[in-house]
């Protein structure tokens, strides 16, 4: 229900009705892409679906003729409309999240934003960067759905002596990384029958975790977290260990020099690491992160296949390894 109510209140009043349909799929409901003159489009459990005229979800047909007279096209106003309400007509406040391409909404849902680009000076000789989207174009809203427990079979796997290691989670995109890392951080930080809980700083750039909208996490990610969000992973890892001396810190998509120097400097500073990283297998991961895993983890966490947003796992696996690659738990259903 929560879900439902947060997917009708992204659109104004006088859009509802066209969104009711859709809101009660709410919980299988993953994105909603909005093109100004193009169809609208959904995707649940990993389908794509139309959104027909009637209001209903219809899926997709392989010839795009076939969708004519059918499927609702959004028109630039319309994108304008919703732009202007969900920025509570305050475009200019909400100026800094429109250069990062996207606005964090109540919920902890997220609307992903393409347009023409505003530059400005980066300053510091870093050349030009994004002031802000103008003619909003095109919108991605990506439903948030927590999952709790979605760790649970995990957690054995993670811990030595009750003590948490260094663990990296692998997965292509869409496959749950994200979700099972929000979950490993509420129950470490609110503890659990491996060991008590422990003081977690949250670097959330992306406010993806914690989802954090004006201040407040919009997602359960436990009692002793500390959630710095929206900014740059390298400098806000640096950042916890000034200010919040987390025992524990989070990072979503690890990646870059940058990234590992400062993962490096926390492990240094007796912190442990809880990441995420896009890649399909270790040799993946071992590219992206420059060869480095094998000294900055002890446990590897590979996830396959998608599942649903109520956590249903059907078509998905996930296999723990430890420090030499070997596999100390699989499962598959």
């Amino acid at each position: 229900m929560a879900v439902r109510e947060d997917i009708l209140r992204i659109f104004p009043e006088d859009m509802r009705d066209r969104w009711r349909h859709v809101a009660e799929c709410g919980e299988r409901l993953q994105e909603i892409r909005i093109r100004a003159g193009r169809p609208i489009l959904l995707y649940m459990e990993g389908r794509e679906y139309f959104l027909t005229k009637e209001g209903e979800p219809a899926e997709t047909p392989g010839q795009p003729a076939k969708m004519q007279g059918q499927a609702v096209q959004a028109g630039r106003e319309e994108l304008e409309d919703l732009f202007s309400y969900v920025c509570s007509s305050s475009m200019y406040a909400y100026e800094e999240e429109t250069g990062r391409g996207y606005l964090t909404l109540p919920g902890g849902h997220r609307m992903g934003l393409v347009g023409e680009a505003v530059l400005t000076d980066g300053g510091g000789g870093r050349g030009l960067r994004v002031k802000n989207l103008k003619y909003i174009s095109g919108m991605n809203i990506r439903i948030s759905h927590q999952v709790k427990g979605a760790a649970d079979k995990l957690l054995p796997w993670l811990y030595r002596d009750g003590r948490l290691l260094n663990t990296l989670i692998l997965s292509p995109p869409g496959c749950g990384k994200t979700t099972l890392l929000r979950d490993l951080v509420r129950q470490v930080s609110d503890g659990n029958r491996f060991c008590q809980g422990r003081t977690v700083g949250v670097v959330d750039e992306r406010s993806e975790i914690a989802g954090t909208f004006r201040g407040i996490a919009q997602n359960d990610v436990g009692m002793r977290t500390d959630v710095l969000d929206g900014c740059p992973k390298a400098e806000g890892m640096m950042l916890l260990l000034r200010s919040m001396a987390p025992e524990v810190i989070a990072v979503d998509e690890l990646g870059g020099e940058e990234e590992i120097r400062s993962v490096r400097q926390a492990l240094k500073c007796g912190c442990t690491m809880l990441a995420t990283i896009h890649a399909g297998n270790m040799e993946e991961a071992q590219e992206r992160l420059s060869g480095s895993c094998a000294a900055l983890f002890s446990r590897y966490v590979l996830l396959s296949g998608k599942g649903n947003a109520e956590g249903d796992r059907t078509g998905r696996s996930a296999a723990v390894l430890d420090e030499e690659g070997s596999l100390l738990w699989r499962e598959g259903c």
